[in-house]
């Protein structure tokens, strides 16, 4: 039997231990809600998703104004025609490998005729197998066309894209608003400016302070008609002519058509933006030569944004490694590029690494135009590049990593599935329970959704792990 003096010897042990551990607990629990920053587990710093978008409301009644007057013939099959066009647009296919393809199919054709070892004629037998080849190309190979827009087509654009293009950019612009609070932008250029989307969606975002917005588009007629989408709810308003539109005020001040980029190199811009204009470029070198001309302009953040499919992902993680990795010969600002958004890391996109290749996108619900034909909700997937010559700011508490929600968070009875794109620049299924996570991480876990960060206090190697 134990003497009275050791048992409460043990005792005393005990509570130390027990205390020191409530100690360290309460410790980890504090450091673990650092990142939260004062905030709510449903508004946590990394959530960036925004609810169902409108147009504001000057935007969409000049649009229904100027479709109303236009009065396209089949304008709602012509724009649901034209929005599935533009989804389904590739890239150019490159000579080279048009050039690979073709020498390919040319050695194929010789191997079967050499088979046959027939007395047919050898310049007979070149011929025959020059034409097949051209054959063969024109039906296999994807054949790109520029857009070129009248007056017409860029009122059936306006119907079918305008909408669901502010969402998309509105959308990427909230990760620089969200993340980024103080940021105060006074310029703005928009590269391939369509309808003016970029500057409606700047606006709701930091109208108070910008104060020059230059829009480009190399189509008179879609700069027209961005023009009059500023200036028809004012002439609506005050019951003025259609014949004013010319003399009318704009909604919004400040804004400047061109059909081309400013001259200087030296010019720099707060915010570069360029959205659905890369896929209008031919080539990837015309691509590349773009980006390097917008960064040179980019005093801040370069926004590029592009259809949620393979193509539009793959021009992104073009772009992207030619701004990380590219040396640029005209050098008037040498601060270095660094990735903002989506990307949690600059490593080769682990998207890429998949087969078969999915593309890395988001998606934002968005209310269409009100016109026949169009559902009351609809979804606009898009993928997008957010680019700083700011370095990335580090995350708040000690052993804290933020991670991007690559698909819908899958909520269960007292876990969470996530897959995310992780800091390491592996792709991680993440099971997220307060057991193993923290009661906080678990919680803005079941309040997140796909396109949010997420907060990862722990190392995920022992977690599940996929590449889905």
């Amino acid at each position: 039997m134990a003497s009275p003096t050791y048992g409460a010897c043990v005792l005393c042990q005990r509570a130390v231990v027990v205390k020191i551990m409530s100690r360290g607990m309460s410790a980890a629990a504090q450091s673990q809600a650092a990142f939260l920053k004062g905030e709510s587990h449903k508004k946590h710093p990394g959530v960036t998703n925004l609810k169902t978008l409108r147009l504001p409301d000057e935007l969409q009644t000049a649009a229904r104004s100027i479709i109303h007057r236009a009065r396209v013939a089949q304008l709602t099959d012509r724009s649901r025609s034209l929005t599935n066009f533009l989804w389904s647009k590739k890239r150019a296919v490159e000579d080279s490998t048009l050039r690979q393809k073709a020498v390919s199919l040319e050695k194929e054709l010789w191997e079967k005729a050499m088979e046959k070892r027939g007395d047919m004629d050898e310049e007979l037998l070149e011929d025959r197998i020059k034409k097949k080849v051209f054959s063969e190309l024109r039906k296999t190979t994807y054949h790109w066309t520029p857009m070129k827009y009248d007056e017409e087509l860029a009122v059936v654009y306006m119907a079918a894209r305008l909408a669901g293009g502010y969402a998309a950019v509105r959308r990427a612009m909230n990760e620089i608003l969200k993340r980024d609070p103080s940021f105060a932008p006074q310029t703005l250029l928009d590269f391939g400016s369509g309808l003016g989307t970029v500057v409606w969606a700047s606006h709701s975002c930091w109208g108070d302070t910008l104060k020059e917005m230059v829009c480009v588009d190399s189509s008179g007629p879609m700069n027209v008609l961005a023009e009059r989408l500023l200036k028809v709810f004012l002439l609506l308003f005050f019951s003025c002519r259609a014949g004013d539109d010319e003399r009318a005020e704009p909604h919004i001040k400040q804004v400047y058509f061109r059909q081309f980029l400013p001259v200087s190199p030296k010019v720099q811009f707060d915010v570069v933006a360029a959205a659905f204009t890369l896929s209008e470029l031919l080539n990837a070198k015309d691509r590349e030569e773009a980006v390097m001309t917008l960064w040179r302009k980019t005093s801040s953040y370069l926004v590029l944004v592009e259809n949620g499919t393979k193509d539009g992902h793959q021009m992104l993680m073009e772009a992207r490694a030619t701004l990380l990795k590219k040396q640029d010969k005209i050098v008037h600002d040498s601060r270095p590029a660094s990735v903002f958004a989506p990307c949690p890391h600059e490593l080769t996109c682990p998207k890429l690494a998949l087969k078969p290749t999915t593309p890395c996108n988001f998606q934002q619900k968005y209310t269409p135009l009100p016109l026949p034909g169009h559902n009351e909700r609809q979804t606009e997937k898009f993928s997008y590049l957010i680019v700083s010559r700011t370095e990335p700011a580090e995350a708040e508490g000690e052993g804290v990593d933020w991670a991007r929600l690559i698909a819908p968070v899958q909520s269960r009875s007292r876990h969470v599935h996530c897959r995310m794109c992780c800091p390491d620049g592996r792709l991680q299924h993440l099971v997220v329970t307060a057991r193993k996570q923290s009661r906080d991480v678990y919680r803005c876990a079941r309040s997140s959704d796909w396109g949010d960060q997420l907060p990862i206090i722990q190392r995920v190697d022992d977690d599940r792990s996929d590449s889905e």
